[in-house]
């Protein structure tokens, strides 16, 4: 058996109801990564430990702030002392990932010795069980995800890198906004390569309800945890995003700089704002649609 390259934290919520299913699809398709990775599940929420042992992974406790929420600088902290991989993830628990995304990053460590790979997300909508050891793949690839809708640039899953990338890291309330995005931003401020490889793996990220913090996003940004985030990050909403990376990995293993990529999302953005999205009724009625243009 091949010694595994890929150490993956996880910080699930319970498994109960359709959350419950999205994340044993997720966390089963982590196993089926070849070579398999080390898997630590963090917190002690209900089915975590009945699922570590169905799968065969690690568990582990993780510090936590006065509200209950688990903080980043500990999982950070840990899962450097847990690895023995040259290559860590933090990877959210509803996030399905394939085998061209590992092999993808293992590229990309070839070329940089620290680097961050990031991937815009693809949402779908799956309300039952993958069996990943039968044609679960193969029915994900085939029927569910050719009608995955992109993600928003702010929406960041995965973040894969050596563990020497981030040695001091804020106390930010995980899963409360901001988080995600800082660790862009101190790889930016490091002039770490932030690499972007969703042309050749995107996040496939399985479509939910945010109960769990309050029924929406935004809810949780305006609360106590969600400003304390912010001040952590900086102060300024969405300075750095998916936007902000400065390579991008090409489906033929090559890489490239990626030059003025905020830039030209802007233009896009002008393009279908003004004149692509109010025209549309009109293109439709003359027949011009995007096939026809």
């Amino acid at each position: 058996m091949s010694k595994p390259t890929l150490t993956i934290l996880a910080i699930p919520k319970p498994f109960s109801g359709h959350i419950g299913v999205i994340q044993r699809n997720a966390i089963r398709s982590w196993t089926k990564l070849r070579p398999r990775p080390e898997i630590y599940l963090f917190g002690e929420e209900e089915g975590v430990a009945e699922i570590a042992a169905e799968l065969g992974i690690h568990t582990a406790d993780i510090a936590r702030n006065e509200f209950g929420t688990p903080i980043l600088d500990d999982l950070m902290r840990r899962g450097c002392e847990f690895e023995h991989t040259p290559l860590v993830a933090y990877v959210n628990s509803d996030i399905i990932l394939l085998q061209e995304c590992l092999d993808a990053v293992v590229d990309i460590h070839e070329r940089f010795s620290k680097f961050l790979a990031v991937a815009y997300r693809s949402n779908i909508d799956l309300t039952e069980s993958l069996d990943f050891d039968g044609d679960g793949e193969m029915k994900l690839r085939r029927e569910i995800l050719p009608f995955g809708v992109p993600g928003d640039p702010t929406a960041i899953d995965i973040f894969i890198f050596p563990p020497n990338v981030y040695q001091e890291v804020p106390p930010f309330a995980i899963g409360r906004g901001w988080f995600d995005q800082w660790l862009i931003k101190e790889a930016c401020r490091q002039q770490i390569p932030v690499v972007d490889i969703t042309n050749v793996a995107r996040a496939i990220h399985q479509n939910h309800e945010y109960a769990h913090i309050g029924g929406s996003l935004q809810a949780i940004l305006s609360t106590e945890e969600g400003q304390r985030n912010l001040a952590f990050y900086g102060g300024e909403p969405h300075a750095f995003s998916l936007l902000n990376a400065t390579h991008e990995l090409l489906p033929d293993r090559t890489i490239r700089r990626d030059h003025f990529r905020r830039e030209r999302a802007a233009v896009w953005n002008w393009f279908w704002t003004f004149l692509i999205r109010p025209t549309a009724g009109i293109r439709a009625k003359l027949g011009l649609n995007r096939h026809s243009l």
